[in-house]
């Protein structure tokens, strides 16, 4: 729960200023996918199974900026795909930093000694070093061998330069919860913070064996909370949600609190789920049916406890009953008793399997685009053709 005080103080204040107005939905991180291209095929990806007609394409800087301009969350989370594969990236993080926005580049750091020079150390930059564990599980869940020393090289580059660090995990199902308390061990030694979050079933994942369903995850992350009492873990989510994960809490998703925008538009609903997109941050608020999403409302979010959903509600509650967050963070993290009740699934809608239309939506203006392109080109090089005659 080691969330620097100054971007703790900052985010605290916009959540304050949004319950005083009223608001009832607006963005607490903005996830901005610049790209889907990445360097890595993880077993538990469902992010770039993509035609390179569209693993090709990229955000441009300025389209980054408006995006943050355009949602006003204080934190912008860049994932992907690989961030530092894109050309632009260091622009694109000046210009978010320039903004006093919060940017948290998540990498799996295969690049980042190479590229460190094209950042500047700030307190509104850190880097999220993707590591699922120590030595032999992160290989085998990146599915290559020598990705976690060469992360680890980079995180200590990194630090040595006057960067921010921290590691962030996706814990999936047969990970031993001594395991887990073993690499928490060793972030500590590592001196950087973590984010863990139960992986998201993607359904288009190759691996769809490995994903925790809500019951496992809560009796793991008891587990894991329950090893580390006494240690000095720096995990860096509040304690409202780690009690969540735990089964302490009986928490509804708030899918807005995390938007992402990516190279299609604003994703419908949430960084997770992509059932459609649209085109303005004002159109995904306005014209998303909310209310059938997530757990007990459609079968894609039965097993989801992930933070993009789960942590903006746990940050709403803080600041609605900061006296349950403040004994929650005195008392720690419960780790046996009963659980928070279940949300009931009998309701639920059923899954609609929308994607491969959409991808082909997507490619089919993209050929439109570059048909475009390639006339206005040639009729410009027929115009300087006609002048040079």
């Amino acid at each position: 729960m080691a969330i620097p005080f100054f971007k703790e103080m900052k985010i605290g204040s916009y959540l304050l200023k949004k319950k005083l107005t009223g608001q009832k939905r607006y963005p607490l991180v903005l996830m901005l996918e610049p790209l889907f291209r990445c360097n890595l095929a993880c077993v538990g990806c469902g992010k770039i199974d993509y035609p390179n007609a569209i693993l090709n394409r990229r955000m441009s800087a300025q389209e980054c900026w408006d995006a943050a301009d355009e949602c006003g969350a204080p934190m912008v989370a860049i994932p992907g795909g690989e961030p530092l594969i894109h050309k632009e990236i260091g622009e694109i993080v000046r210009g978010l930093v320039e903004r006093k926005k919060f940017v948290s580049l998540c990498t799996n750091a295969l690049l980042l000694e190479k590229k460190l020079d094209l950042f500047t150390p700030s307190p509104y930059l850190f880097f999220s070093v993707h590591l699922d564990g120590l030595k032999d599980h992160h290989d085998k869940a990146v599915s290559q061998e020598g990705v976690f020393d060469r992360a680890v090289s980079a995180i200590k580059a990194a630090k040595a330069k006057g960067f921010a660090v921290n590691v962030n995990a996706t814990i999936f199902d047969g990970h031993a919860a001594e395991d887990i308390a073993k690499f928490l061990d060793y972030t500590v030694e590592l001196g950087v913070g973590v984010s863990m979050s139960p992986g998201y079933a993607y359904e288009r994942a190759p691996d769809q064996e490995h994903f925790l369903n809500r019951t496992k995850t809560k009796k793991l992350f008891r587990d894991v909370f329950a090893l580390g009492k006494g240690k000095k873990w720096n995990i860096m989510h509040s304690g409202l949600f780690l009690d969540f994960l735990a089964g302490n809490q009986e928490y509804e998703c708030k899918p807005w609190g995390m938007p992402a925008r990516n190279i299609f538009g604003w994703q419908k609903p949430c960084y997770l789920l992509g059932e459609g997109y649209t085109k303005t941050f004002k159109e995904l608020m306005d014209t998303t049916d909310w209310d059938t999403y997530g757990t007990g409302k459609y079968e894609k979010c039965a097993d989801c406890m992930a933070h993009c959903g789960y942590e903006p509600t746990a940050a709403d509650e803080a600041i609605s009953n900061p006296f349950k967050a403040m004994w929650v963070a005195m008392r720690g993290v419960k780790t046996s008793g009963p659980m928070a009740p279940e949300i009931d699934l009998t309701k639920q809608r059923p899954a609609q399997y929308v994607f491969s239309s959409e991808v082909q939506k997507r490619l089919s203006d993209i050929r439109k685009e570059e048909a475009v392109a390639a006339a206005a080109k040639a009729e410009e090089k027929a115009q300087k053709a006609s002048t040079a005659a």
